[in-house]
C-alpha cells in the first residue's frame, strides 16, 4: 500500500503545472508541501522547512505518503496554488528564478504562503506605495565600510536620495530612477542581503552597495525601486503593456569576472581589472566594489560595424594571461585577456548575445554620446 500511495503521489507530476516547482521554475521537482499541496525543489523545500507552522514537506520518491495527504496533493497542485497565492501579485513585483540567490527565493516563499501577500494587497504598502525611507547600510567610497545612511525613494521627485546625516537637509546623492538598476550581489557585497544599485552620472556609471540585515525590507527597497521604475516607464511610454515594461525594470549583470587590459596605444602593457557586462556597457574597474568605473566600453551590433574575435594581434605583447579576445568597434581595436579557456569562452558567448542583437534606436543615441576611456 506504501508503494502504491508513493506511486500516485508520483503521477500526480504528469498534471499541468507540476513538472516544475511551484516556487522557482526549476524542472523536475522531488518534493512536495503537503499541508499547501505544491510540487517544489529540493533547494525550495529548505525554504518551506523554515516555515513549519504554514508548510510541511516530504520527498516525493523516500518519504511514506497516507490516504489523506495524497488525496489533498490530488485536490490541489501547483495550478490551483498559483491561483490562490499568486492571485495578486503586482506586476513590477519580481518573480525568482531557481537562479536567483537565496534571499529573493526565501522572501518570494514567504511573502506567498507566510504573509499572503498576494491574498491581501493591503499586505504590498512598503514596495507599492510611491515613498519609502528609511536606513540602510551603505558601503563607503574611501574607506570601504558599511555606515549607516538614511535612503528615501520618492516616484514623485522620481529619485532615490541618500543622507550621510539624518537631520541633513541635502542629499549626498540624487539617483533618477530613469537611470537606475538594482541588482543582489550577495557574494560580491559579502553579505547574503548585499544590493548594488547603480545609476548614470554625466552618463557615466556609478555604484553604490548597500544591505540591511532584515532579508524581507530589502526585498521590500528592491521591489520598491522596481515599482518606481515601472511608473516611470508607464508614464514614458504610454502605449507599451506590461509584457513589454517588466523586463526594464531591473536587469542583472550578462557577466563579471576578472580580465587583463591594455591601453589604446596597445604599447602600455596589460593590467589586470574587474570587469561588468551591463546591457551594451562594458565597464572596468580596479576593484569589483569600486564606485566608479576607470572606463567604460560601448558595444554595438555586428550591423554597426562591432566584431568579437578569439585571439590577439600578432604583434600584441605585455600580457600575462593566455587566452585573448579582441573588439572591433569602428573607432578602435579593445584587447583582453582571459586567465583560462572556459573564462575566455564565457566572454566571447556573452559579447556576442550582445553584438548579435540588432540596436534600438535609444541604443544609437547612447552610442553617439559615448566617451570611450582610455
Amino acid at each position: 500500500m506504501a508503494k502504491e500511495r508513493r506511486r500516485a503521489v508520483q503521477e500526480l507530476l504528469r498534471r499541468p503545472g507540476n513538472s516544475r516547482c511551484a516556487d522557482c521554475g526549476a524542472p523536475d521537482p522531488d518534493w512536495a508541501s503537503y499541508t499547501l499541496g505544491v510540487f517544489i525543489c529540493l533547494s525550495c523545500s529548505g525554504i518551506h522547512r523554515s516555515i513549519p507552522q504554514v508548510s510541511k514537506v516530504k520527498s516525493v520518491r523516500l518519504d511514506a505518503w497516507d490516504e489523506a495527504q495524497v488525496e489533498f496533493m490530488a485536490s490541489h497542485g501547483n495550478e490551483a496554488a498559483r491561483a490562490t497565492f499568486e492571485s495578486k501579485v503586482p506586476s513590477f513585483y519580481y518573480r525568482p528564478a531557481s537562479s536567483d540567490c537565496q534571499l529573493l527565493r526565501e522572501q518570494w516563499v514567504r511573502a506567498k504562503y507566510e504573509r499572503q501577500e498576494f491574498i491581501l494587497p493591503e499586505k504590498q504598502e512598503p514596495y507599492s506605495a510611491g515613498y519609502r525611507e528609511g536606513l540602510l547600510w551603505k558601503r563607503g567610497r574611501d574607506n570601504g565600510q558599511f555606515l549607516s545612511r538614511k535612503f528615501v525613494l520618492t516616484e514623485r521627485e522620481g529619485a532615490l536620495k541618500y543622507f550621510n546625516k539624518n537631520d541633513a537637509k541635502e542629499p549626498k546623492a540624487i539617483m533618477k530612477i530613469e537611470h537606475l538598476n538594482a541588482t543582489f550581489q550577495p557574494a560580491k557585497i559579502g553579505h547574503p542581503h548585499g544590493l548594488q544599485v547603480t545609476y548614470l552620472k554625466d552618463n557615466s556609471t556609478r555604484n553604490i552597495f548597500v544591505y540591511h540585515e532584515d532579508g524581507k525590507e530589502m526585498v521590500d527597497w528592491f521591489n520598491a525601486l522596481r515599482a518606481a521604475r515601472f511608473h516611470y516607464l508607464q508614464v514614458a511610454f504610454p502605449g507599451a503593456s506590461d509584457v513589454d515594461l517588466v523586463p526594464k525594470l531591473s536587469r542583472n549583470y550578462l557577466k563579471e569576472g576578472y580580465m587583463e587590459k591594455t591601453g589604446p596605444k596597445q604599447t602600455e602593457g596589460f593590467r589586470k581589472r574587474w570587469f561588468t557586462m551591463d546591457d551594451r556597457r562594458l565597464m572596468y574597474f580596479k576593484d569589483p566594489l569600486d564606485a566608479f568605473a576607470r572606463g567604460e566600453v560601448f558595444i554595438g551590433s555586428k550591423e554597426s560595424g562591432y566584431t568579437v574575435l578569439e585571439g590577439l594581434p600578432p604583434s600584441t605583447q605585455g600580457y600575462h594571461w593566455p587566452h585573448g579576445i579582441t573588439i572591433v568597434t569602428p573607432e578602435r581595436k579593445f584587447l583582453f585577456t582571459c586567465e583560462t579557456e572556459a573564462g575566455r569562452r564565457e566572454w566571447v558567448e556573452a559579447f556576442q548575445k550582445v553584438v548579435g542583437r540588432p540596436m534600438l534606436p535609444q541604443e544609437y543615441a547612447v552610442e553617439a554620446h559615448f566617451k570611450h576611456k582610455p
